[in-house]
């Protein structure tokens, strides 16, 4: 499926290296556990990790809900499917280890207020989520997903943030990384079948092709594991979704944002979208609720509750130009 003509992308959306956004955190046990965030605006906000959110909500949309396809309605639920991993500020648990919340959460709930369906919400590991939406077990994921060209022969998208990549180093490292040659020869750890794995793996090809040494690419099974191995030297580098990456740099005071990146490289910003299965025809229904939540204000409050507002855009697209294919 093309872009439709009246879904271009954010202007926002803006070509080359993506601005870090900046997190500064603190502790609070004594009001049920909160994060204090400050975005690039200087403006502060204070983000709740109760597993009582008093989410941001919105009304159902007659017109929008009535595109949803038949099933869905009778059934009453839009399944939602998002990782299991634990990521702040993106999906995560609150205080009481087991309330799912987070800036995806939040959004996906927005959606089906629009949509007039009761969110439900399903967390599994990263490759089950696509396991999931091949096999229409759910209907939606909402997990931080990029929009790619190899995932757009399977999958619908509909945007809804950009996506903006960190490499995280331990505090004082001196590591500065803004292109191939500076990942040239370094140990990155990356999670596996991810935008960040595609775009390190393209760099070091590039790398080997100038001369220079490849990137000795790492995989872990969580980021306990990995930001194990990064504070005892074992890494050089972790390579994730910038929000993650600022999040618990700011939180745990141990490591830095070294460099930022667009999701889908150098001339493509990298957008992250609502993903379901090709022609369930959701994608539509999806697209014309979050352009409603954009219009009505509610989206911008979402992000702004998360410290991501430098994130937003201004319209949802259907189906954009993604990351590029990496050369086998």
């Amino acid at each position: 499926m093309s872009t439709s003509p009246t879904r271009r992308r954010s202007a926002a959306a803006a070509l080359g290296l993506a601005s870090a956004l900046v997190l500064a955190a603190c502790a609070n046990p004594t009001d049920g556990g909160t994060t204090e965030v400050a975005a690039t605006s200087g403006t502060r906000t204070k983000i709740n990790l109760s597993p009582d959110q008093n989410r941001v909500t919105t009304g159902k949309v007659d017109s929008i809900a009535a595109e949803v396809p038949e099933k869905i309605r009778k059934r009453g639920t839009l399944e939602l499917v998002a990782s299991s991993g634990s990521a702040a500020p993106l999906t995560f648990y609150a205080t009481d280890n087991k309330t799912v919340i987070g800036v995806e959460p939040d959004l996906a709930y927005l959606v089906a207020d629009v949509l007039g369906l009761k969110p439900h919400i399903n967390t599994v590991s990263w490759e089950n989520i696509f396991v999931g939406l091949d096999s229409a077990k759910y209907d939606v994921g909402f997990s931080n997903i990029t929009v790619t060209e190899e995932r757009k022969e399977k999958y619908d998208f509909a945007t809804y943030r950009e996506d903006n990549l960190g490499f995280e180093a331990r505090k004082g490292s001196g590591l500065k990384v803004t292109g191939p040659a500076d990942v040239a020869g370094k140990t990155v750890a990356v999670s596996s079948g991810t935008n960040q794995e595609k775009l390190l793996i393209e760099w070091s090809k590039e790398n080997e092709k100038a001369g220079r040494e490849p990137v000795d690419i790492k995989y872990y099974q969580n980021d306990s594991d990995t930001y194990l191995a990064l504070q005892s030297g074992r890494i050089d580098l972790y390579l994730g979704p910038n929000p993650t990456a600022a999040y618990h740099a700011a939180t745990t005071g141990r490591t830095e944002v070294v460099g930022t990146y667009s999701g889908a490289g150098a001339t493509l910003q990298g957008l992250i979208a609502a993903t379901t299965k090709k022609d369930s025809g959701l994608v539509e229904p999806l697209a014309d609720a979050l352009d409603h939540v954009i219009d009505n204000g509610t989206y911008a409050k979402v992000l702004q509750r998360w410290g991501l507002s430098d994130e937003a855009v201004t319209k949802s697209a259907i189906n954009p130009p993604g990351l590029p294919r990496t050369d086998k």
